[in-house]
């Protein structure tokens, strides 16, 4: 006897989409690869929370987070994993040193890699079709200090210190271009590491100068270190940086010192973007206060990018999704609408200056960026 009914219809399994993320996870930068961390991982609970599918179709949606340890060579390994594995998109690397050689392979792979942290502008300048960038780059930001330090301070020298990184040595190249364009002198140039803690040698030769910046390319872990060390040698300079020190770790480690310090990075401050104070609650709430970094809302944005290109296209292969990022005009945390320049650059930046009062970043101005 045939059976009266027909057998249950049987659901298609899921789909696997898989993000790669890339970021120091240790070292001295570890603060802010494990915050951008954060947010690509809440970019994808929310994505799976909202079952979000492509093409009608559901998908379950994953993050491979690799350690690059903030070093170029271990980011073309961690690059060379991603390609070889087909991950359909990557968000990372964080430092310009990383992401330069790591764009290349992504390149030749076919690979979207969306930074939201990298601000060299040579990356851009590569011509590689796969790369975007989701902040200001560094012509913004180097190029800002040094105009509120000539036309808002009135400084008329400075002295120059660089970690040698690529991060480190674009800033710093952008600052004096623009500083001896607005005619200041720059009364000194000194060279360090990213791995340096003593820079009592530095220190004395820029103090007999007389310089009335300091303008430091580099990273927090450095910079802390040098401000502590500035004023128990009695440097009384004002002292500036990018987005490398921007952060609330340069307090925790230059204590008292870090009073007056001016920097400046991509972007506006979290309680001024349009989902900030909303997606705030929701990160202190998921990792703690004290985990939070400028970077985690791009890391969050940039994942959210990568998917909504890949629903507008209705597919998550790389080709075919890869031309509807740069006009996704996607609405998130960072930016209402979040768009790309032909290579890659966000449109219509910003960055925000601030400085750091009773050992809290104050915002100072935030300027546009045309």
């Amino acid at each position: 006897m045939l059976a009266a009914c027909s057998a249950a219809p049987v659901l298609a399994a899921p789909s696997v989409v898989t993000l790669g993320y890339a970021g120091p996870m240790t070292g001295p930068a570890s603060a802010y690869g494990k915050d951008a961390a954060n947010g690509v991982s809440m970019a994808i609970q929310h994505l799976n929370a909202e079952h979000a599918s492509i093409d009608g179709k559901p998908v379950t949606w994953k993050v491979d987070v690799e350690d690059d340890q903030g070093d170029p060579k271990q980011a073309t390994v961690v690059a060379q994993k991603f390609a070889d594995e087909k991950v359909n998109g990557v968000v990372g690397h964080l430092e310009s040193g990383c992401t330069y050689p790591a764009s290349r392979i992504y390149d030749r792979a076919g690979i979207p890699e969306i930074t939201p942290a990298s601000t060299d502008p040579k990356i851009a300048q590569q011509g590689f079709k796969t790369f975007f960038r989701m902040l200001a780059n560094d012509d913004a930001i180097g190029a800002g200090l040094a105009q509120y330090a000539v036309h808002h301070l009135h400084d008329k020298t400075a002295a120059v210190v660089d970690d040698g990184t690529a991060y480190g040595q674009g800033i710093a190249s952008v600052f004096i271009a623009d500083a001896k364009k607005d005619g200041m002198r720059i009364v000194d140039h000194q060279y360090t590491n990213d791995h340096a803690t003593d820079f009592t040698a530095i220190l004395t030769q820029i103090k007999a100068a007389h310089p009335a910046v300091i303008f430091y390319g580099g990273a927090y872990a450095q910079a802390g270190p040098m401000l502590r060390q500035m004023a128990q040698l009695g440097v009384k300079a004002q002292f500036m940086g990018g987005d490398g020190i921007c952060t609330s770790e340069l307090a925790t480690l230059a204590g008292p010192a870090v009073n007056g310090t001016i920097c400046a990075e991509g972007g506006t401050p979290l309680q001024d973007m349009p989902g900030g104070p909303t997606w705030k609650a929701r990160y202190v709430k998921a990792f703690g206060a004290s985990a939070l970094q400028p970077f985690s809302s791009y890391a969050y944005d940039a994942t959210m990018v990568l998917a909504h290109a890949m629903m507008k296209a209705k597919s998550v292969d790389p080709k075919v999704y890869l031309p509807f990022i740069r006009h996704v005009d996607y609405e998130g945390v960072t930016k209402k609408d979040i768009r790309f320049t032909s290579t890659g650059e966000l449109v219509h930046p910003v960055i925000t200056l601030s400085q750091f009062k009773e050992g809290k970043k104050t915002p100072l101005a935030v300027e546009s960026v045309q």
